[in-house]
């Protein structure tokens, strides 16, 4: 069952939250550091992490699927949230540039409509980044945190369903490290966590961070031909025109 918005909400408001927030976010605007003049949507729960990579962009919106509930956003001016189905958008074709996925992949029910949906809403050569909890994680073992909810996935099952939806992954950024702390004293070696294991590559991190492309041709795979070697029969005379071993016929 997915998780309700109230409980996403409640999370990032505590110390853990913003921990986690913070690295996601950095990881996320290390690869989208400006969106000057492009149109960006969110995605699921994504409003922790769109004004860190919506900077300079020409409109940005938060769609929340209706299973989860929804939130005003942003909390001052206009409103820029809607409750939508993640699997029917209510967009044209091609209507943003960019699409960050948050809390949605892990909890719906067809992932591969949702994708095919976003593929269709993103203009030519538009850009998804998808954060997904990873299934070695300790994040994803926690029920006290929103990525110990829904599927969690592992890198190939993640490069599979995007490549299933006609998306291209880029980049791969693995990041949240530190175990799900609620110490604030423990919280503080967050960075320390971040730095070393990230820096050897370790497995276990808590969710995994990935740019896409649309894809505009579905690929096609090229097979190498086999030679066939056919066998062709000889004729051989039938038993009327064979030659009779006495000699040829007497003339009548």
């Amino acid at each position: 069952m997915p998780i309700d918005v109230v409980d996403l909400r409640a999370f990032y408001a505590t110390a853990t939250g913003r921990a986690a927030s913070q690295i996601i976010g950095r990881a996320a605007a290390s690869l989208w550091p400006s969106a000057r003049g492009l149109r960006v949507l969110g995605l699921g729960y994504a409003t922790p992490y769109l004004p860190l990579v919506s900077d300079g962009a020409e409109r940005v919106a938060a769609f929340m699927p209706a299973a989860q509930g929804v939130v005003n956003w942003p909390a001052a001016g206009l409103s820029a949230s809607a409750l939508v189905d993640a699997a029917m958008l209510p967009l044209p074709d091609a209507a943003y540039d960019r699409v960050l996925l948050v809390h949605a992949l892990e909890h719906a029910d067809s992932p591969t409509e949702v994708l095919s949906e976003v593929w269709r809403a993103l203009s030519p050569g538009g850009r998804l980044m998808l954060v997904a909890p990873n299934r070695r994680g300790a994040w994803a073992r926690s029920d006290s945190t929103p990525f110990g909810h829904g599927q969690p996935w592992s890198r190939p099952q993640l490069r599979h369903l995007l490549r299933q939806a006609l998306f291209s992954p880029e980049h791969w950024l693995d990041t949240l490290y530190m175990p799900p702390f609620r110490d604030r004293l423990m919280l503080r070696s967050a960075a320390g966590w971040e730095k070393v294991c990230g820096g050897l590559g370790l497995p276990f991190a808590g969710v995994h961070v990935v740019e896409a492309s649309k894809q505009l041709h579905r690929p096609i795979q090229v097979t190498r031909q086999r030679r066939v070697v056919r066998f062709q029969p000889v004729l051989a005379p039938g038993a009327g025109g064979a030659l009779s071993h006495d000699g040829p016929p007497h003339p009548r």
